[in-house]
């Protein structure tokens, strides 16, 4: 196969060694330099796809090793930082601790389903799996810099174990949610996404003006886009 072919796999595989990288900074809660390398390993997930489409470099291969990569960086992940997170502070029932790795099996039943579900060619059907893990590690990263917020979960460890069902179930679930992929740049068909961007841009703004940590605009940003499809999910059923 020549190595045009090969780029996209190539990057698939980036973003499988980054997501490795930041399962190791979890093991020694260290969130912040976890969530720099699950960035990394989105930005790699997003150009593979971008790169396989340039180079018409598609292949079944290519599809799978996505979605392994993808397990790794932003299933296994994201459940252990979770889960360390919660170890790291807890106290009483253990047990608690165990809760979050229920996200690294709902992410594998996700990415199956998503490599075999038509539906999710434009939107997606459920919390996406890099949406997901994003949320989770900026929200331990943000919140061991924050000594009253990192000291609350840990008063009550059972709202993180609600918290880790409540995303399970999401990454399984059959609620519509719009991706950040833009087609055309017509208000018609993306002005959900024009909005989420200028809400993120608000957030962004009010992070520097307020001096807060860096990991709060990742936060802010995917706890919007989580609120926002739930809230549209209420209109909808109304």
């Amino acid at each position: 196969m020549s190595i045009r072919k090969n780029i996209p796999n190539a990057l698939t595989c980036g973003n499988l060694i980054a997501g490795c990288v930041a399962i190791e900074f979890a093991v020694e809660c260290n969130f912040e330099m976890a969530l720099v390398f699950m960035i990394i390993s989105a930005v790699f997930d997003f150009f593979d796809g971008m790169a396989a489409r340039a180079l018409n470099a598609h292949s079944p291969i290519g599809k799978d090793l996505d979605s392994l990569a993808d397990m790794v960086s932003f299933g296994v992940s994201p459940a252990l930082i979770f889960s360390y997170g919660m170890d790291s502070g807890i106290t009483g029932n253990r047990f608690l601790i165990f809760i979050p790795l229920l996200i690294a099996a709902c992410s594998a039943l996700r990415l199956a389903k998503f490599n075999i579900d038509t539906r999710q060619a434009t939107t997606f059907i459920g919390l996406a799996t890099p949406a997901n893990a994003l949320f989770i590690a900026s929200l331990f990263c943000t919140s061991k810099f924050y000594p009253a917020i990192w000291h609350f979960w840990h008063i009550v460890p059972w709202l993180l174990g609600i918290l880790a069902v409540g995303l399970s179930l999401l990454l399984v679930s059959e609620i519509p949610m719009f991706s950040f992929k833009f087609k055309n740049l017509t208000w018609k068909d993306n002005s959900l996404r024009f909005v989420f961007l200028a809400i993120a841009a608000v957030e962004g703004l009010a992070t520097l003006i307020c001096g807060w940590r860096w990991s709060a605009v990742v936060f802010l940003v995917f706890a919007t886009y989580i609120i926002l499809n739930l809230l549209l999910l209420i209109k909808r059923t109304a």
